[in-house]
């Protein structure tokens, strides 16, 4: 795996960089690079009209195919892209599930009226979306879904509930996994619904967390409906799209989340630096322990990339979402500790929480949204190390 840049890789580098030192100005850059992971309540409007400055110089969707109206990037130019875009410290993405989930779902099981009429959008920076998946008794487990969907004339109509749903009270739409089939179980009769989120019928209740913010949401469908022909693939076949889509989490965007933690992880050297406790030796190792682990996972996440050009990801992707997750929970611990006591007090009445305290508090997610530790474990063993499955069921 050779890292360094081809020449024209290198030109696009400089392209990019450039295109940020430009744009990343003003109310932009003073976000800071702010509004990734646990904090995408954070000046939210900015970073809505940020997603219009990307679309008019066509840097949202730079992997899509050209003819579905990307750039058709190659994964490295992609890997640049997000390094140099976390670099710049510009704003965190608010459309992330359309571009990244939605989007190549669409190009690669919808129809021809829902490409026309779905991806221009997104590639516009005009409409948002959120992922209705999980449930109270469906999580990690999808296949149990119960939320239903009824065919009446040109419309399905909708009952259930979904929670977890990141970003619901401020999206367009919803990709909703939904039962289709009356009677049916676990993974047969679903199906892969496109739901708008603006109507009567749909109720969005915010899910407040330790962090005082409100990403995640419960929504309740009582009968919400959808045009009939806005089923991407075959009518209960939602199974089969709905895992496509849970393979696009897992591409090259996870190298601009690392390079977040890189940043994370300098300001973290630089408070100990300042604080003296970079002189304790125990502080030390850990700090150093912590770059080595980063730099592992950056290096690895690069291997698994390397000779894959598809949209989604390989299934050895799993390993950094696992190695990333328990990662993260441990620095932000680290970083309390070279904190030290101001690490467990607010920055300001009633509940002002400075960086590393917000890390803290929502890293402790990271072990369970997008793939719990032990789904993504299973995984590695059987689609990677070719380990025999995991029983279904106990014998009696």
């Amino acid at each position: 795996m050779d890292l360094r840049d081809r020449p024209e890789d290198q030109a696009f580098r400089e392209e990019v960089r450039e295109w940020l030192a430009d744009h990343v100005v003003g109310e932009f850059a003073a976000l800071g690079g702010r509004g990734g992971s646990g904090d995408e309540t954070f000046g939210f409007e900015v970073r809505r009209e940020w997603e219009r400055v990307l679309a008019a110089d066509h840097w949202i969707g730079i992997g899509w195919p050209v003819e579905h109206g990307g750039r058709g990037a190659s994964i490295a130019q992609q890997v640049i892209f997000n390094e140099e875009y976390v670099r710049a410290k510009a704003p965190g993405r608010a459309s992330i599930l359309g571009e990244g989930l939605v989007g190549p779902t669409i190009m690669q099981y919808g129809s021809k009226e829902q490409k026309e009429r779905f991806l221009p959008p997104i590639l516009a920076g005009e409409e948002l979306w959120c992922q209705g998946y999980s449930e109270p008794n469906a999580g990690s487990d999808l296949a149990n879904v119960a939320t239903k969907a009824e065919r009446d004339g040109d419309e399905w109509v909708i009952t259930g509930q979904k929670v977890w749903t990141s970003l619901a009270h401020q999206s367009d739409w919803s990709f909703v996994v939904c039962r289709t089939e009356a009677g049916s179980a676990r993974h047969k009769g679903l199906s892969y619904l496109l739901v708008p989120m603006d109507q009567p019928g749909v109720e969005i209740r915010p899910i407040v967390q330790v962090t005082r913010t409100a990403e995640f949401n419960e929504v309740f469908f009582d009968g919400a409906r959808t045009a009939a022909a806005n089923v991407v693939g075959e009518v209960g076949d939602g199974w089969r799209v709905a895992l496509a889509t849970l393979s696009f989490e897992r591409g090259v965007g996870l190298l601009g989340h690392q390079l977040s933690f890189r940043r994370e992880l300098d300001h973290l050297l630089a408070t100990a630096a300042g604080n003296g406790r970079n002189a304790e030796p125990v502080v030390r190792q850990r700090l150093a322990q912590s770059f080595i682990e980063l730099e592992i996972l950056r290096l690895n996440t690069l291997r698994s990339l390397s000779g894959f050009d598809g949209p989604g990801a390989p299934p050895e992707a799993s390993i950094a979402k696992l190695y990333w997750a328990s990662w993260h929970q441990r620095f932000a611990e680290l970083a309390i500790d070279v904190v030290g006591l101001d690490g467990v007090v607010a920055e300001g009445f009633p509940y002002e929480l400075d960086e590393f305290q917000r890390i803290f508090l929502f890293s402790r997610s990271e072990t369970i949204y997008g793939g719990s530790n032990e789904i993504q474990k299973n995984i590695i063993g059987e689609r990677v190390l070719g380990l025999p499955p995991e029983p279904k069921g106990t014998a009696r």
